[in-house]
């Protein structure tokens, strides 16, 4: 998904200097321990609109993240994002 933004805020022509992604997971108590919420956090440094950050990581979950379509739909799954200078 991180390569996506990156990929979709480039085409933008926004001024990307980083991003940064934190990932925390929960995982079921009971065999086999599947993920059960994924919580992911995007840094994105540079002079970025934060619509732009909304719109790139929107597409990317609904459209071009395969990891994502690969994985089982009852996952509770949340993305949240902070833009830096």
């Amino acid at each position: 998904m991180a390569i996506d933004v990156a990929h979709i805020l480039a085409r933008g022509r926004h001024q990307v200097r980083d991003i940064r992604l934190h990932l925390e997971g929960d995982r079921s108590p009971d065999e086999p321990h599947r993920l059960v919420a994924v919580r992911l956090r995007f840094e994105v440094l540079g002079e970025v609109p934060g619509a732009a950050v909304e719109r790139a990581i929107a597409l990317s979950h609904d459209k071009y993240c395969s990891v994502w379509h690969s994985l089982r739909q009852d996952i509770g799954f949340q993305v949240t994002f902070a833009i830096g200078a």
